[in-house]
């Protein structure tokens, strides 16, 4: 029976309740402190060129979507992860498992081989987006930028709160189909797998990755917002590992690093002036809303 239900939650047909999926979930949680923050997109494009840093999520990009071919593709793409990462938080048990299917459905599709050989991995290797050591990586790389982001335009957390985030985002697994234990559950767990995953010869920056990057530290914005780009492009790059900034050749130095700690200090210390409606995400407020409503009449007969 243990085994049936295990494998049942690691195909994600099992609800997140029936799995016992309940981490992360509710005002007190630590995913819903950081999730709500608008801010956290800063980090986004740093995750992003991390994940593209493994030839074959380059790969799979470049290839299953419009990143590149559609100057607005990589809006689209930002505005659906973020739309789906929003619903998985804050959403109701029912938005949550349209997110997840959502999410599933698209890897399905997502599968192909590697034109040509790229760090460890030699031409023609299979890659499919339903892949959990590639699903794995891409969790990793949002679980830490975020951490990161957090802590340097927020603020700084606990040593068990940054445990406990990790435990909560590991909740995601019989959702997307990933298989029980795969996703750190530890600050030292996150950190062991990402250095395990760039010391191991499969994070290799490739031309394909090169010209996605290019998208993303230089996307296409109205002429008026162009001169925000530089400060935007700070944590983007000024967050990457050194080793991973050379590997994509951005340039990087003190008079940058100065400019990025200055940004997070005024960022720091006006983001506590901004009200709710500036600073945090509507599905947040929408879920803390629901949240002080208590549950809706008959619910929890329902349930």
């Amino acid at each position: 029976m243990g085994a049936a239900l295990s494998s049942l939650a690691a195909r994600g047909i099992m609800t997140a309740r029936e799995a016992g999926v309940t981490e992360g979930r509710g005002p007190e949680s630590v995913s819903w402190r950081l999730h709500r923050e608008v801010v956290l997109l800063a980090g986004w494009g740093r995750a992003i060129l991390l994940q593209i840093a493994h030839p074959l999520v380059a790969c799979g990009v470049a290839e299953h979507s419009d990143f590149l071919r559609e100057p607005r593709g990589r809006w689209h793409r930002l505005h659906r992860t973020l739309r789906a990462m929003l619903a998985l938080t804050f959403g109701t048990e029912e938005e949550r498992q349209q997110a997840a299917a959502g999410i599933r459905h698209i890897h399905g599709r997502v599968h192909g081989r590697l034109p040509e050989s790229a760090g460890s991995f030699a031409a023609g290797t299979v890659y499919t987006a339903e892949d959990p050591a590639l699903l794995g990586w891409v969790h990793a790389t949002l679980v830490d930028s975020f951490l990161l982001t957090h802590e340097l335009y927020v603020g700084s957390l606990e040593p068990a709160e940054r445990d406990r985030y990790c435990v909560e985002a590991a909740g995601i697994e019989p959702l997307l189909g990933i298989p029980p234990g795969v996703l750190p559950r530890s600050i030292a767990a996150l950190r062991t797998s990402t250095e395990e995953m760039l010391a191991s010869g499969a994070i290799a920056v490739t031309p394909t990755a090169r010209a996605l990057a290019a998208a993303i530290v230089t996307p296409p914005v109205p002429l008026i917002a162009r001169p925000l780009l530089p400060l935007l492009r700070l944590p983007t790059v000024g967050l990457l590992p050194p080793a991973i900034r050379a590997a994509y050749g951005f340039p990087w130095d003190a008079r940058r690093d100065r400019a990025l700690r200055l940004s997070a200090v005024v960022v720091r210390r006006l983001l506590p002036l901004c009200p709710s409606v500036i600073r945090h995400w509507p599905a947040a407020r929408a879920a803390y809303a629901r949240e002080r409503r208590g549950p809706a009449p008959g619910a929890a007969g329902a349930a």
